[in-house]
């Protein structure tokens, strides 16, 4: 799936490249829906993670807590392909020290790149995965232009409301969103594999996720399991939805992991059930440092305000954006073609 057959931006949406200091690429792989994403801080930003869902797969994320030695990142790389799929990361490497972007260690140029995967094995041929390569290539395409949604990078074979069956489920993505307040600006980029469903954070209806048995309707998993409809067996760490929250504003290292720890909130508003065992949410956040906290500007309850936010509208972005996929037998339609 090419960039070119997702969705952009809609107009009043916004982008995480709204913030000044990030750019965003995309690989999708033409073999089968897979791929990855690289959130780009050139000059280094300042960095967090929290990780909610039981089943994560991350790298380079113990290095983020506040109290250890790494201050700055220089990319995160979102990617599909299950723990495979963090070798991606490798190429990104390449690719920010052949242009000498990360700290000087004295025997070379080291970038740091912290990475998250998401399960999209399902989708076709289970072999084809992200590598070096699709990292470097992500790396290649990266700009400050809007990223396109839906069906590509890390999103090209994310699906939703898996909870009663595979086969029920609808076709996740990646969407992006942003907001300015008083100067300050906060961008998040989601790619959506959620086991639970999808739910416009406004109306709390359901958008995505889980179909009813005929698969011609949403079935609202909430409710079916409150109703004691019993769940399918699941494989730990076969879902999960990642994310990067990017702000202009000054923050510290503690700040930044607080910012990524309260944007969750978002999720929590656009997913139903989320963090759970079977997922593992996992959201980063960067600070580009281009706009001191003082003033007018917005403090940590409003930046965290912020966030919250913009990770709910990218998550909605993301399922709204996304096109139906078939491959073979198996169809996973997207919101719109299902509504």
């Amino acid at each position: 799936m090419s960039d070119a057959q997702a969705s952009s931006p809609a107009p009043d949406a916004g982008a995480i490249t709204d913030v000044s200091g990030i750019e965003v690429g995309h690989f999708s792989d033409p073999r089968r829906p897979t791929g990855c994403t690289v959130i780009l801080a050139r000059e280094g930003a300042v960095a967090g993670v929290d990780v909610r869902g039981a089943a994560p797969g991350t790298r380079e994320t113990d290095l983020l807590a506040p109290g250890n030695f790494v201050q700055q990142v220089h990319a995160v790389m979102l990617a599909g392909g299950s723990a495979w799929g963090l070798a991606a990361a490798d190429g990104a490497m390449q690719w920010l020290e052949e242009r000498g972007i990360g700290f000087d260690v004295r025997f070379g140029t080291l970038p740091i790149v912290p990475a998250a995967v998401l399960f999209d094995l399902p989708v076709g041929d289970a072999r084809i995965r992200p590598d070096a390569a699709a990292g470097y290539a992500a790396c290649d395409a990266a700009s400050t232009a809007a990223p396109a949604e839906g069906n590509v990078g890390a999103g090209s074979g994310a699906l939703v409301g898996k909870l009663f069956g595979v086969h029920r489920a609808m076709k996740g993505g990646i969407g992006t969103a942003s907001i300015t307040v008083n100067g300050v600006t906060v961008g998040a980029l989601i790619a959506c594999n959620a086991l639970g469903d999808v739910l416009d954070p406004d109306s709390a209806q359901v958008v995505a996720g889980a179909r009813t048995e005929d698969g011609r309707a949403l079935l609202d998993t909430r409710r079916a399991l409150l109703c004691g409809d019993v769940p399918r067996p699941l494989l730990a760490g076969t879902n999960t939805t990642l994310g990067v929250i990017a702000t202009d504003a000054v923050l510290t290292k503690v700040q930044a992991n607080r910012l990524a720890a309260v944007a969750h909130d978002g999720l929590a508003r656009a997913i139903n059930p989320v963090h759970t065992m079977s997922d593992g949410d996992t959201l980063f956040a960067l600070a580009t440092g281009r706009v001191p906290l003082e003033g007018d500007a917005p403090g940590m309850t409003v930046l965290g305000t912020m966030a919250a936010e913009v990770v709910a509208r990218a998550t909605l972005r993301a399922v709204r954006a996304a096109r139906t996929v078939r491959i073979g037998e198996s169809c996973f339609p997207c919101a719109a073609d299902l509504g």
